[in-house]
This record gives structure tokens, sequence and C-alpha cells, in this order.
């Protein structure tokens, strides 16, 4: 059995969408499940749309995702000589044919079989044509078997067949001389020695016709397994009215890259009933005949529920660093405050995203400059000045160790005065965080420290008393 090799071989006429992304992740486990060879090949015959930052942008998530490449990136526009190479060997074999039909000429056929009712392929008008005008442009076609049937077996879909009569002579190569989509993917498939090929289920109605060249050109015809697509919550086709489609734009936001693969996996492949998968576990587990044939619906919830287990039980170090740059476009500088990572265990429990956490993480290096009066109103100003100054008293004599230690030290402030925890606790946190979604009283005294946390419980007493 020969060596599985699988290609993803998007057109970097964009950044890399989450579909492609799905597309990418299954080629790469059923490679590394099988010890096979996962390709990456940029397929940028479309010279007019295709961009190097669109380039730059497919390989940065790829990168981001972890989903490594073992062959390329190849380039479709630098093979070139070798589809004209391959054309030529069909016109030779009397497998293709010079076709000098006008566009105007082939609109008019298009509109009047519509008309009819039949089908608009094209007629075959320059098949038998035996002259060759000198100076008329012309495209090349393949000269596609007229009886018939093309059939093959989906990995995913089962047994698809197509009447060669649904079939017409294919365009492979346009007037100026470049050769087409479908003549190339054939072409670099054969020559790469792709054993499978793993594509979105846009790409079946383009199967038979690939099918036909590998027969007509001698080569092997590999297997096909097409991912149905994914659809919006309103099960269209899922695009940017969606909410972002792009793998960076999810970096952007705060998600983390084993989030999103995990969330991907599930998006049409199922394992049972379980939700979350190491990446080891789903190179062990996936299957590619596991993949359902329906469409699966983007859920951001769900994608969500799984960034948020994902940085609950994160590496704090880690997050620490994947959080910085979030901070950082806060104009917020983590130089001379609490350590980054102390802030993060504070903070990982309940955040969903990077983002949010960044945003709740602000507090700590920048101090209040305003307060939620609408929370402070629900306290006398004679209870709150009594509260702050109890809290900094009690602070002044503690050394904050832990956050069981500073929890302890509330708890006797409460018993002493005869409050409740509520009565204490909350105007602390606006106290030290401007507001009332902040981590547990502790945790956020211990990662201030003693010193900054009293200066800012002062801080607060003045605004209460000049209020």
């Amino acid at each position: 059995m020969p060596e599985l090799r699988v290609r993803f071989a998007p057109s970097p006429t964009g950044y890399l969408h989450v579909g492609g992304a799905r597309t990418a992740l299954f080629n790469w486990l059923l490679a590394r499940k099988q010890g096979g060879v996962f390709i990456l090949r940029i397929e940028d015959t479309d010279v007019e749309r295709s961009t190097m930052e669109s380039v730059n942008a497919i390989l940065e998530g790829m990168k981001w995702l972890g989903l490594d490449w073992d062959e390329g990136p190849f380039y479709q526009s630098d093979s070139f000589p070798l589809y004209k190479e391959y054309v030529r060997k069909l016109l030779d074999a009397g497998k293709a044919y010079a076709c000098y039909c006008s566009a105007e000429d082939l609109e008019a056929k298009r509109n009047l079989a519509m008309l009819e009712g039949r089908k608009p392929k094209y007629d075959g008008a320059c098949r038998e044509r035996a002259d060759q005008p000198e100076g008329q442009p012309f495209v090349v076609r393949f000269r596609a078997p007229q009886c018939g049937e093309v059939a093959f077996n989906d990995l995913i879909k089962g047994r698809i067949a197509f009447q060669t009569d649904e079939l017409d002579d294919l365009i492979i190569q346009r007037t100026d001389g470049t050769p087409t989509y479908n003549f190339c993917v054939v072409i670099d498939d054969a020559t790469m020695k792709i054993t499978t090929v793993i594509r979105g289920d846009d790409h079946v109605n383009n199967t038979p016709r690939q099918i036909q060249l590998y027969e007509a050109l001698g080569f092997p015809v590999p297997e096909f397994a097409h991912v149905p697509m994914i659809l919006g919550s309103d099960k269209a086709r899922l695009s940017k009215r969606h909410g972002a489609t792009s793998v960076i734009a999810y970096r952007d936001m705060g998600f983390l890259p084993e989030a999103l693969i995990n969330y991907l996996v599930r998006l049409g492949w199922s394992n049972g009933d379980d939700e979350i998968f190491s990446r080891e576990e789903m190179v062990q587990k996936f299957d590619i005949h596991n993949v359902g044939r329906s469409a699966s619906v983007f859920n951001t919830d769900k994608l969500l529920w799984l960034n948020a287990h994902y940085i609950k039980n994160g590496d704090p170090e880690r997050l620490a660093d994947l959080l910085l740059p979030h901070i950082s476009k806060r104009d917020v500088t983590t130089l001379g405050g609490p350590d980054l990572m102390a802030v993060v265990k504070t903070l990982q429990e309940r955040a969903q995203t990077l983002e949010e956490m960044a945003e709740r993480a602000v507090f700590y290096y920048n101090a209040p400059v305003s307060y939620d009066d609408a929370a402070l109103a629900k306290f006398e100003k004679e209870q709150l000045q009594a509260v702050f100054e109890a809290v900094e008293k009690k602070l002044s004599i503690v050394s904050a160790d832990d956050a069981s230690g500073i929890d302890a030290l509330f708890k006797e402030i409460c018993l002493e005065n005869g409050w409740k925890m509520g009565q204490v606790g909350q105007p602390t946190r606006i106290a030290l965080s401007g507001g009332t979604q902040a981590p547990g009283i502790g945790e956020i005294v211990v990662t201030l420290g003693v010193a900054e946390t009293i200066r800012r419980i002062q801080k607060a007493r003045d605004y209460v008393s000049e209020k």
C-alpha cells in the first residue's frame, strides 16, 4: 500500500477561512495518524486576485493553529512550464484540441440553451475542426469521453456517479496560455503523488472532470473525501455577516489555538459524545469515515465555552505570554506592576477570552481614576469611611502572603465591627478595581501587594469624603 500523501491547497486571495482551516486540520490529522505526508500547496494561478499578503496570512494562520506541513509550501505559479508540457501531451495524443469559438458565440449558445431548457454546455463545435486559423486566439479543450459514466467512492458521501453526457469539453488552457484550475489541480496532485484528496464539497462537481483527466494522462486516481460546508446560524453559508470567519481574527479576539482546533474538529466529525480533545487524542481517534454527510452550523457560544475551558485549565505562564499583546494594545504597561502570571491566576477561572481577561487585568496596572458610583450609592457615606479605615488599619499590620490569609483578615474585620462580608468586601473591591466585577479580595490584595492596596484604599476614602 503506498504511503499516504495528502495536501491542503488554499488560494491566496484572502485570509485563512475557518472552513479552510477545518479542511487543513482533517488532512493534517489523517497524515499524522497514518504516518503520512502533509503537503501545503498555494494555488496562485489567479494572478489578478492572488497576493503575497494573502499568502502570508494563510501561513500565519496555519502556524498559529500548529498545523505544520511536511513539504512545501509549493506555488502553482512556479509550475507553468510543467502544465504546458502536459497540455502538449494531450494535444499530441489527440485528447485535447484548439477551440476558436469566440466568447460572444459561446454566450449566445449558452443563452439559447437556457431559453430552450437545455443544459448550457459547450456543443463541441471545434471538436473535429481540422483548420487552424492563423493569428486567431484559441483555448485548449480536453476531449472528454462522450458515453458511459464517471463514478467514485467518496470516503464521506459514498458512491457518486456522473453521466458523461453531463460533462462538456473542459477548457484546460486559456487564450493567454495560462492553465485552468481543474487542469492544474490534476497535474499537481498526480506529480506530488497525492493519494487522498480531502476538500470541501463545493468541489464534488469538479471531481468527474478531474478523474477523466487523470485517466487520459495515465495517472492513478486518488481517493476523494468531500467535507460538507460550514453554515452560519441562519443556515446560510458561513460568511462575514455571521461574524469573524478569519482564523487570525479569532486569535486577535483572544481565542486560543487549541480551542479553535478542538471546535473545528467537532464541526462534522464525532467520536461518540466526546467534546474535548487534546491534539494527541484527535490524532489517535480521528477517522475520515466518521465525518458526517450534513453541513455543520458554526456556534460561537460553543466555541466560547471551549475557549473558557482551555483558559481555565491553561498554564498561567503561557497564558501570560499570550495575554501581553492584548494588554499592550490598551496602552497599559506591565512594567513595575504585579507579576503578569500572578494576575492571570486570578482571572483565568472566569475569563472566556484573552481579550476579556486583558480588559479585567487593566486595573492591576492602572489604578482606578473613577468608581462605580451606582454601586457605592448602596452604602452610607459614613459606613464606607468606616470600612475603608478598618481595612487600612488591619492591612497596615499584616503581610500579604496568601489569599486565604487575607480572606481570614476580612472575616476578622467583619466580626470585630458587626458587619456582613458584603458590607466590607464590595466597597473594598470597588476601591481597588473601580467596579464590582473583579476577582476575590484576597486574590487582589496578594497580587497588588499591601502597599498598593492601602494606597488605593486611601484614594477611595478621599473620593468618598469629597462627594
